[in-house]
């Protein structure tokens, strides 16, 4: 079974779709949560998708209307889930729709790291501070090695994590010592975070992926 993460929502929040996208990544979500075992509640769900809870309560009622799963009234004010065979159908479709999505996302975020780190060499970049830690900057990692470029820190205002990719998770640009660019790997809030960078790095030293599918502003490098 592929679990969904939040990871799916964060991709879909950020690259240029249509917001069935997200829903259909929330449906995939629940459908999952639902097959792995009936005692799910609202409040685990929602933890599970990193959502609010009316949000995922919301969800639970539109996979029902749209008869993919069945709720049933238990004792102690609790609800059962099961999903029908329409949700069996639905849960498979979607898991397709997420792996080729997946696998063409990290095609494409691998490619525009690429490019971006060849625009490093040519301008005697060689070491970087990855902007966000999350699965881009995991991606942007390994290409910064194939190309001969110093990741020498990570950036994430946000992040639980104390440590990424073997750096210490730094939440201010001042804390993060000297460095050549910066690349955003964001994925929750890039064009937030794009704004916090804008307003701290020299112009053209923030390199923005084009897998992220940000509008740039004329500060920032193409």
């Amino acid at each position: 079974m592929l679990p969904i993460d939040p990871f799916l929502l964060g991709i879909y929040s950020v690259h240029p779709m249509n917001e069935l996208d997200r829903e259909e990544a929330l449906t995939l979500g629940i459908l999952e949560a639902i097959e792995e075992g009936n005692d799910v509640t609202q409040r685990r769900l929602a933890r599970r998708l990193d959502v609010a809870l009316g949000l995922a309560n919301s969800y639970l009622k539109r996979c029902a209307r749209k008869g993919l799963i069945k709720i049933q009234q238990a004792p102690a004010n609790r609800y059962l889930y099961y999903l029908t065979p329409q949700g069996f159908a639905e849960k498979g479709r979607l898991t397709a729709r997420y792996l080729s999505y997946s696998f063409s996302f990290y095609r494409q975020a691998g490619e525009s790291c690429t490019q971006l780190f060849s625009q490093c060499r040519s301008q005697g970049w060689n070491r970087v501070l990855l902007c966000g830690a999350s699965e881009l900057a995991e991606i942007a990692s390994l290409r910064a090695l194939e190309a001969g470029v110093e990741v020498v820190g990570i950036l994430d205002r946000s992040s639980r994590e104390e440590r990424f990719l073997g750096h210490e998770v730094k939440d201010s640009i001042e804390a993060c010592g000297n460095f050549h660019a910066c690349v955003l790997t964001e994925l929750s809030e890039p064009q937030e975070s794009l704004c916090y960078l804008a307003d701290r790095v020299p112009s053209g030293r923030i390199l923005v992926p084009g897998i992220l599918g940000i509008k740039q502003e004329s500060q920032v490098m193409q």
